[in-house]
């Protein structure tokens, strides 16, 4: 049996790397190459997670055949730019190509590039069925050739960029336009190219996410915590840390880690001495008594706090109760869910495609929870259909799961699920890029 052939390992882009663009004359001389060019653009953004304390880009990446490739560094230009808002025009008079569309669109609205036509090549994988969609994987399987992704964490903040991470940046449009081009191929042999267009339309439309209820309980290691009072501890060093990594656009994490509020809640210090041996267990580091007096002054304002002020243990709001509690609780939820869970199943496997993005499992915990009147005596799809619509689910997914929940719905013993083997040969969570079991 004949091998595969290795990848290709991609090291610079065809043209070399560009210099970075950092002021007017290179960002007006950019946007005609860019005019003269033909067929979408491929870009991407690079930010600094785990550094900054903002989801701003710090460096653009845009490419198209006969405009060349361009790195744009967006921060000299700041906000309301009149060259960035020409660039913005430009992008919109063709389709605009992104991986992973949803992580890089809020950075790039920021510095007012808004595209209107969105191919997202991430999540084209996705319902092409393909098993790894990472930018690495589909250009290894898809185009036989591979990236290296060493600079994926860097702090892209540095200024001056170095010239390896701007290679690797460029990297990251190279062939993306080529990828584009098998990708709508596959979607439109496979009879699944309009699901895609449907969510990408749903991608550009969706509205920002609302603000997190109580930002704070999110804190890792809120599971040790038992007592209001250090409930409290916590909420007002949370909201002390986030509100001086705003003003110094810092992670939060590097002021002072979940694990060194963890300890200070159950140790509740009242002087430096005391805020040093607390935190010498877990590795004290030198920034977090760089700010040491605001740590006491946030455990001393919450120990004084009145009982009544302490934050409760749980904060009200519409989420449904874990699906843990369905069965022994809520009987006569959980058995439609159930069905539901494995109806929805069976069509995502039909079709090649993973449940979740064949409908949210959000959407149909609610329907579940909630049913439209009457659908749990009667077989009601277009009640069931009006409610996925409302929830908004896309027209291709409403069409392929609505029938099937409308019959859930009816159901009123759980579906009895086969337990797990005592000793699995393999156990762990299945890894979406490597296929093994963690």
């Amino acid at each position: 049996m004949e091998q595969e052939a290795p990848p290709v390992p991609l090291l610079v882009p065809q043209g070399g790397t560009p210099p970075v663009i950092d002021s007017d004359e290179a960002l007006k001389k950019a946007l005609q190459e860019l005019s003269a060019g033909t067929g979408p653009f491929a870009v991407d953004a690079e930010r600094a997670s785990g550094f900054r304390y903002s989801a701003r880009a710090y460096l653009i990446q845009i490419k198209r055949h006969g405009g060349g490739l361009h790195l744009i560094d967006p921060i000299p230009f700041g906000l309301n730019n009149a060259l960035m808002a020409s660039l913005n025009s430009l992008l919109n008079s063709d389709e605009v190509i992104l991986h992973a569309s949803t992580q890089d669109l809020a950075c790039l609205r920021e510095v007012g590039l808004d595209p209107i036509h969105l191919f997202d090549t991430e999540l084209a994988g996705r319902i092409a069925g393909l098993p790894r969609v990472g930018l690495g994987p589909l250009l290894e399987s898809l185009m036989g050739v591979s990236l290296a992704k060493e600079h994926s964490a860097a702090d892209w903040s540095t200024r001056p960029l170095p010239k390896e991470w701007l290679t690797y940046a460029a990297l990251d449009v190279e062939l993306l336009i080529e990828l584009r081009a098998t990708m709508y191929a596959l979607l439109n042999a496979a009879g699944k190219l309009e699901w895609a267009e449907q969510e990408f339309a749903a991608i550009l439309r969706a509205p920002p996410p609302p603000p997190r209820i109580d930002p704070w309980r999110r804190t890792s290691g809120m599971h040790k915590i038992k007592r209001r009072d250090q409930l409290a501890i916590i909420r007002e060093l949370w909201i002390r840390r986030d509100a001086l990594a705003c003003g110094l656009d810092i992670a939060q994490g590097k002021l002072l880690n979940d694990a060194a509020i963890i300890e200070l809640c159950l140790s509740a210090p009242t002087t430096k001495k005391e805020f040093e041996k607390a935190l010498r267990s877990i590795g004290l580091r030198a920034r977090w008594l760089e700010h040491h007096v605001i740590w006491l002054e946030a455990i001393a304002c919450a120990v004084a706090m009145p009982e009544h002020e302490w934050p409760p243990t749980r904060t009200t709001t519409d989420s449904l109760p874990p699906i843990k509690l369905w069965r022994d609780k809520f009987p006569e939820k959980f058995a439609p869910l159930s069905h539901a869970r494995a109806l929805i199943e069976a069509i995502a496997t039909e079709n090649s495609i993973p449940v979740e993005n064949l409908i949210s499992p959000e959407s149909i915990r609610r329907i579940c929870w909630s049913p439209p009147i009457g659908s749990r005596q009667v077989r009601d799809e277009p009640a069931v259909r009006t409610m996925l619509d409302g929830l908004g689910a896309r027209q291709w997914q409403i069409e392929l799961v609505a029938p099937a929940l409308a019959n859930a719905l009816l159901e009123r013993e759980p579906l009895e699920i086969p337990e797990p083997p005592e000793n699995p040969e393999v156990s762990g969570p299945v890894s979406q890029e490597t296929g093994e079991a963690g």
